[in-house]
């Protein structure tokens, strides 16, 4: 699940299936999922990562087109990037008006340092691997805030105004996460905004639950719930081909 130092897109496969055959349940005739396979620490450290995140959106809009049909999303460190993209952007013109339509974030990786992120009884991360990684991810070059590599440290409401997407955040992530702290947070920060923020805490739910629920449920209610909480929120903003 820290996917700044291990994992693959392939772990996500089933997950990734069952989203594209719920959004075709949902309506859409014909809907896309692209997974990009960022390199891992430490082969490469910051910015690497943000860059091939850059290069992953420019190839997504050259095939969308219109990128208020565009749900970029992320679970962890994926969902780090996300939020360190859409940051990014509000500083390149020809970028700023090209932002997706909705971010889904699932349990965010919000702030990659930080005194927030503690061990609680039920969740599988580690803060003190947390923050190794984190470091490792970091690198030698970077402030540890520096907000495009570590999101949670900018403040600046009119910031994450120009980067919020056009049709707005859905957040979702558990009660007892190691990360739950700083994504309430940014939660909290987003809806000064005044752009359109949801949310989900899982109660009991630890890291990334809607991921693990479907590979951990013991029915297919149970494995399905977070998928289908994202399809919903898709459904209600970005309009159907």
């Amino acid at each position: 699940m820290v996917r700044f130092a291990m994992g693959s897109g392939y772990f996500y496969m089933e997950f990734l299936l069952a989203w594209i055959t719920l959004l075709k349940e949902a309506g859409y005739r014909n809907p896309a999922l692209f997974a990009l396979e960022y390199t891992l620490v430490p082969d490469a450290v910051y910015p690497t990562q943000l860059q091939e995140t850059l290069a992953g959106y420019e190839y997504v809009l050259s095939i969308a087109r219109d990128h208020t049909r565009i749900c970029v999303s992320g679970d962890s460190a994926g969902a780090t990037l996300m939020l360190s993209f859409l940051l990014y952007m509000t500083d390149h013109p020809e970028l700023r008006h090209q932002r997706p339509g909705l971010a889904v974030m699932i349990s965010p990786w919000v702030t990659i340092i930080s005194k927030n992120n503690r061990n609680t009884p039920s969740d599988f991360l580690n803060a003190g691997s947390l923050e190794l990684y984190g470091r490792q991810y970091i690198g030698p070059k970077v402030p540890a805030d520096d907000p495009l590599v570590s999101p949670g440290n900018c403040k600046d409401i009119k910031k994450w105004t120009a980067a919020s997407p056009e049709k707005g955040w859905f957040f979702l992530y558990g009660s007892e996460e190691v990360l739950g702290p700083e994504t309430r947070s940014l939660i909290s920060l987003l809806k000064k905004t005044g752009t359109d923020v949801d949310s989900y805490e899982q109660p009991g739910g630890i890291h990334a639950w809607p991921v693990a629920s479907l590979y951990l449920g013991e029915t297919k209610d149970a494995r399905l719930h977070g998928l289908r909480d994202i399809v919903q929120t898709v459904r209600s903003r970005i309009q159907q081909a």
